[in-house]
């Protein structure tokens, strides 16, 4: 029995990036030795052993023989025999076809893995790398997570997948779940570029796509389309905060529902946006977390383009929304991606915008914290409020409008060049 730690974990340990999960593979051995060692075994559709110390995953070497269009439609073979140059031609990309000796440390790599490593390019494997669809999304997703460049040859495969209709062999949840995962990137760009390069933006998310065809004003988007300004954005923001991401993504979909007669003024894509974003989540099965987010920022971003002191009550009521999300950091995270949405275009914002933007940062963020430490039950009134509100001598938008008022009575705006003086 010969055990080699395999894939992700070898590749990431020469890139020097950290290892959270380590696979291995096993040679030369059958599910009833590994049990017989203590390995639990797992898995429905191929055995998996977990080890009965560390409860690391062990496979089994294997053959895959295709037996329909599904990502999970495959026989596979197990026999003691099989070699790792056999093991390793099922695999996706050459740089997850490496094979770590867990006693001497040597790299068996079969297709010049560590070369493209090296060059921190993407390569597929073998013409095997069309059986399974999926592959697409994990091409775009590496490419984001690892900052690589896709190779032309596998590029143009993924493209000749997507219009043979590949993606439609996918669950909405496999979709998620590897779109969820490159979200976590600080890269998640190019998970976009390559995904409209492939054509699979055009099917998963038809919506993004289409912002590339919507015009900008050049004078303050020289980029020229909102397609292009999304991307900028997600660049600028640098984040590996998925609901950050998610939320950059779709801050400006709005803008495919502005009429083309308007072009290239998009008013009102912000209040747009809330339904896009929702039939979006609705489609793709997206989590309520991400689809809240992403509307409520869609709804509100246009807010810090306002002056403060004309907006005072409406930048209060956003704060007070804010401070009810149950999620930690929501405000950091609106902030974000609003100074994202800032930076992400083709000319550098000046420094007359940076400073009223940080001006916006600091009263939100204080309203915000105001709104969390005060609630409108300790209103004075509050009980007759409440009691005019039930018998109907009283709309319940009054409770609120007394609420911002009593917040910004306690928290005047001061700029911060005021301030200095």
């Amino acid at each position: 029995m010969k055990v080699y730690m395999v894939g992700g974990a070898v590749r990431d340990k020469i890139l020097n990036r950290p290892v959270h999960d380590r696979d291995f593979v096993v040679f030369g051995t059958t599910p009833e030795i590994m049990l017989s060692q203590g390995y639990k075994k797992v898995g429905k559709h191929f055995p998996v052993f977990l080890h009965p110390e560390t409860g690391e995953e062990y496979a089994l070497a294997r053959k895959e023989i295709k037996t329909g269009s599904g990502h999970k439609d495959f026989e596979f073979i197990f026999t003691p025999d099989i070699t790792i140059k056999e093991d390793a031609i099922r695999r996706d990309f050459t740089c997850n076809a490496l094979y770590e000796d867990i006693n001497t440390g040597e790299i068996i790599d079969y297709h010049n893995g560590q070369s493209d490593i090296e060059a921190r390019i993407l390569r597929h494997i073998s013409p095997h790398f069309v059986e399974d669809p999926l592959r697409v999304l994990r091409m775009c997703r590496f490419s984001a997570e690892l900052d690589f460049m896709v190779a032309p040859e596998t590029m143009a495969l993924c493209q000749q997948m997507v219009q043979d209709g590949a993606l439609k062999c996918l669950s909405k949840d496999r979709i998620w779940q590897e779109f969820e995962k490159a979200l976590a990137s600080e890269n998640f760009y190019h998970f976009i570029e390559n995904a409209r390069e492939c054509g699979a933006l055009k099917i998963l998310l038809p919506e993004v796509e289409e912002l590339f065809r919507v015009p900008e004003r050049t004078d303050f988007h020289p980029e020229g389309n909102s397609g292009a300004h999304t991307l900028l954005t997600l660049k600028a923001a640098q984040s590996s905060d998925s609901l950050i991401n998610y939320a950059a993504l779709l801050h400006d979909i709005g803008k495919i529902k502005t009429d083309p007669k308007c072009w290239p003024s998009h008013r009102g894509h912000d209040k747009l946006g809330v339904d896009v974003v929702k039939n979006i989540g609705k489609r793709l099965k997206i989590p309520t977390l991400y689809t809240e987010f992403a509307a409520f920022t869609a709804q509100h971003h246009m807010i810090y383009h306002q002056k403060i002191e004309e907006n005072l009550r409406e930048i209060a009521d956003i704060a007070i929304q804010l401070s009810r999300f149950q999620h930690k950091d929501y405000c950091k995270r609106f902030i974000a991606v609003l100074k994202a949405d800032m930076h992400g275009r083709g000319i550098k914002a000046t420094g007359e915008e940076i400073e009223l933007f940080k001006n916006f940062e600091d009263y939100m963020q204080q309203l915000v914290m105001a709104a969390k430490n005060k609630k409108p039950s300790e209103l004075l009134g509050f009980e007759n409020y409440i009691a005019g509100i039930k018998d109907g001598s009283l709309s319940p938008s009054i409770l609120n409008d007394a609420y911002i008022t009593a917040l910004l009575e306690e928290n005047p705006y001061i700029s911060r060049q005021k301030h200095s003086e």
